[in-house]
């Protein structure tokens, strides 16, 4: 820092209030620590602005001071995106304060968003004046649309919606001098220039800080429909992909892959959650239809597909929820899976992309790759099938200590991410680089997009102070 700590504190608590400026450890320890508990940063402090008025000013003190800002939305991030780290020289901003919705409009589609506000907060607003807000995932009820935005979140919408980027029409944005942009029009048409909004969506708050957003609402739906479909294969799980989109087009907005022992594991730890079957299965998908028209005609549609995929033997068996608590009952599988795998032990995750055509042949190249690199190892491989985004992880072999087992991280991740480039994807489909991945991506970028990204950081923020160390 250029000026003594104290004096940008006492200027951070006019600009404000003291009460929101956090220096004892009691109170900033919740906010340096990631979400699994792996990592904890040291900072200077924790500030608490309640407007957009206020991060500006706490912005200019921080370029004024050369003080760097790690910005935060929920604290949900699995790639230390969102926590400073050791050197205990930056500032976190806490950006939950700003948490108002700020208006909807039901004839436009569209709601304007603070960058505190929680997921599951916005997603209730929106069904109060009969919308649909689509993005969900599994931290909704703490994530903010903020960190949503900065890491361009996917989730089982993505299918029919789109990532954040596609669901958000404008954001406002504090730059790196602690100036405001705002493109918070509402408009789906805007084609005056270079997009300013997308260079901010999906930066992890390297480039700016989002504090408020308008994005999409859509038509609640009529009716939603479930079903749990049993098949053999990833590769049975495609044919399914394409004969659902073929007979139900955009009316299908969740196709999830979920292998048996990721069903084993949710059994396991909790024993209410069981697959509704007689014998288990390789591989389930959980489908979901949203329909504009009626339940009728979903479940019409829906028992069309199911007849045909057995008739076609893509699937084994299939149940289809008849009620609002089965439904939810099958979502549940899903959504503990990530719970279980925690209940279970350590294990070494991978939240990827290839190409939907290739993700069957993936599966079976890598499963094959990662039992000569770690023999014994057993496989988590559940996700979104439909965009091709796969959590792919790994865990140990049975009587392999945790500690034992994450020593190999390494070396399973070069397995896992050196396949995933071959088969030309993405070694981070939804989570984002953060610190977790930034050394990672330089063996996967080419050197032109990897310079092209620290041209546009060394333009907009040229003393690097926007949360460092991650992403670039």
């Amino acid at each position: 820092m250029s000026a003594a700590p104290e004096a940008f504190l006492q200027a951070c608590r006019a600009a404000i209030g003291a009460a929101h400026v956090l220096t004892d450890d009691a109170d900033t320890a919740g906010y340096l620590t990631d979400q699994r508990g792996r990592y904890t940063g040291k900072a200077v402090a924790v500030l608490k602005p309640g407007s957009t008025e206020e991060v500006a000013a706490l912005v200019k003190l921080c370029h004024q001071h050369l003080v760097p800002i790690v910005p935060q939305g929920g604290n949900t991030g699995l790639v230390l995106g969102s926590v400073p780290d050791t050197k205990g020289n930056a500032v976190l901003l806490s950006l939950t304060r700003l948490n108002r919705i700020r208006a909807v409009d039901p004839v436009n589609n569209t709601m304007t968003v603070e960058a505190g506000c929680i997921l599951q907060n916005i997603q209730q607003a929106a069904a109060a004046a009969q919308r649909l807000f689509p993005l969900s995932l599994a931290a909704e009820g703490s994530c903010t649309i903020g960190g949503n935005l900065s890491t361009n979140a996917g989730g089982t919408g993505v299918l029919r919606y789109g990532n954040t980027r596609e669901l958000c029409l404008g954001v406002e944005v504090v730059t790196p001098q602690g100036d405001v942009m705002s493109s918070l029009r509402g408009l789906r048409k805007d084609n005056t220039g270079y997009d300013l909004r997308d260079l901010f969506i999906g930066a992890e708050g390297t480039l700016g800080i989002i504090t408020a957003a308008v994005i999409k609402l859509f038509p609640q739906p009529k009716a939603q429909v479930t079903a749990l479909a049993a098949l053999r294969t990833p590769d049975h799980a495609l044919r399914l992909l394409s004969l659902a989109q073929e007979r139900c087009g955009a009316a299908l907005t969740g196709f999830e892959l979920m292998s048996d022992f990721c069903l084993q594991l949710v059994a396991r730890h909790f024993p209410p959650h069981r697959a509704p079957f007689d014998k288990p299965h390789a591989q389930y998908v959980l489908l979901e239809l949203s329909d504009s028209e009626s339940e009728a005609h979903a479940s019409d549609m829906f028992e069309a597909v199911i007849g045909d995929a057995l008739e076609q033997e893509l699937i084994d068996d299939a149940v289809i929820a008849t009620s609002i608590a089965q439904s939810k009952s099958l979502w549940q599988l899903r959504e503990h899976i990530s719970m279980a795998q925690a209940h279970e032990g350590k294990n070494i995750k991978h939240d990827i992309s290839v190409p939907i055509s290739r993700i069957g042949e993936f599966i079976r190249v890598t499963d094959v790759l990662l039992q000569e690199t770690s023999p014994g190892c057993r496989m988590v491989t559940f996700g979104h099938l439909g965009d091709g985004n796969l959590h792919y992880n790994v865990s140990p072999p049975e009587g392999v200590k945790d500690t034992d087992f994450i020593g190999q991280q390494e070396k399973i991740n070069r397995t896992v991410h050196d396949s995933v480039d071959k088969f030309g994807g993405s070694i981070s489909a939804e989570h984002g680089l953060g610190a977790l991945k930034r050394e990672e991506i330089l063996r996967y970028k080419s050197p032109v997009e990897l310079q092209l990204m620290r041209t546009i950081k060394q333009a907009l923020d040229p003393h690097a102070l926007m949360n460092p160390g991650k992403v670039i």
